[in-house]
């Protein structure tokens, strides 16, 4: 028996265990789109637009621009009490309130207030009235310029208006973009370019540390006993468990990878980089996926304080949240365990656009602990091999 026979075999039984499958695969990805939805829209302010009784095309394209302003996440609210009520309990940063007759008025040459209700406590409110405000004055400017030019060449309103729409169209808008010198930033994007990175550190480390109780399910049936009797050393055993993790945590990695850029349109950076990182974390997943098969005496145990071990040092390296944000105390205990340099290494592909020179000293840290994992799992396993007769 060679090392790819014992690889084969074991990458045949997990692939075949749906429960392995499911955490592989559907969890991973379901809570990747929990999270993605649960922190994605921060940079937006929350607005209900309650239309008015008697709406008329002006109306209609004031509101049409209201929801498609970048800066605001809209939502249509019947009644004006409907929407008073959700600004309350502060599932709104504000409420607008379409004025009645303002087809009518604009036309008329009469000026318009647009009502804008916020919490008098809520600091975003007075945000989302900013944004708002931009959205009217951008409006309003074309409907001047409508005015304007209806008055001067004698055209109707609504000529004008579509020759107004036209010129703003085709008039290229001077684009202001605001950059920090040297900045750097310390959180990952908001959304699912947020969660799916750091739903990958997590996973694939958890799942590869739960892949230690086939190993030792495998001990204990007494599997590896009876290949030892065969011309099979145990140096080949341990070489071909360690690539069938290795496979396994890096098949777990590019499906994540793959459903984030096609599912989720999430970036990931220098193709070399993410590459690099990618590979160096399914080694530091597959040393302590092996580490634990050799020193758990049951699959129950694996099962038991795996996960569980896995989520805490996901927790103290940042998976759940920024270490940025935590007392420093806190951050420095965080980078005691491989994830915490994971996100660090992700954080600069995806919010500074680093390369691999970028991350080197990050993934140098993570190839130290995949080769003190390795190198220790090897041992411990092949140790349990010849002392234990596989048991």
């Amino acid at each position: 028996m060679t090392a790819l026979a014992v690889t084969g075999a074991t990458l045949a039984r997990v692939l075949r265990d749906r429960t392995a499958l499911f955490f592989m695969v559907l969890l991973p990805v379901a809570i990747i789109v929990v999270i993605g939805v649960t922190v994605s829209g921060f940079d937006q302010f929350r607005v209900g637009l309650v239309p008015a009784s008697r709406s008329g095309p002006v109306a209609s394209e004031l509101a049409s621009d209201l929801q498609d302003a970048p800066g605001l996440k809209a939502r249509t609210y019947d009644t004006a009490d409907d929407a008073r009520t959700a600004l309350r309990r502060a599932e709104l940063d504000a409420v607008v309130v379409m004025p009645n007759g303002l087809d009518a008025d604009v036309r008329a040459g009469r000026s318009v207030a647009v009502r804008v209700l916020v919490e008098p406590s809520g600091s975003a409110g007075h945000g989302a009235v900013s944004s708002v405000s931009a959205v009217v004055a951008e409006h309003a400017a074309r409907l001047q310029a409508a005015r304007f030019a209806g008055e001067e060449t004698g055209t109707s309103f609504d000529d004008a208006l579509t020759l107004a729409r036209g010129a703003e169209r085709a008039a290229s808008p001077i684009a202001v973009r605001s950059e920090t010198v040297n900045g750097r930033s310390e959180f990952l994007p908001l959304g699912y370019s947020y969660s799916t990175p750091t739903m990958l550190v997590l996973f694939v480390f958890i799942n590869a540390l739960a892949g230690g109780a086939a190993i030792v399910q495998t001990r204990r049936t007494g599997v590896y006993a009876r290949a030892l009797a065969a011309p099979v050393t145990a140096r080949t055993l341990v070489f071909g468990e360690t690539i069938a993790h290795l496979l396994l945590a890096v098949l777990q990695s590019l499906l994540i990878v793959g459903i984030g850029a096609l599912a989720f349109d999430v970036e990931w950076g220098d193709p070399l980089a993410a590459g690099v990182l990618v590979t160096v974390w399914a080694l530091v997943g597959t040393g302590a996926g092996v580490l634990a098969g050799a020193l758990f005496r049951t699959p129950e145990q694996v099962h038991a304080i795996g996960p569980a071990l896995g989520i805490g040092m996901g927790m103290l390296g940042g998976c759940m949240w920024p270490l940025a944000v935590v007392p420093g105390w806190l951050r420095s205990a965080g980078h005691t365990v491989p994830q915490a340099w994971a996100v660090d290494a992700w954080t600069t592909l995806l919010s500074r656009d680093g390369d691999l020179a970028a991350i080197l000293r990050d993934v140098g840290v993570l190839a130290a602990f995949a080769t003190a994992l390795l190198t220790l799992a090897s041992l411990s396993l092949r140790h349990r091999l010849t002392t234990g007769a596989g048991t």
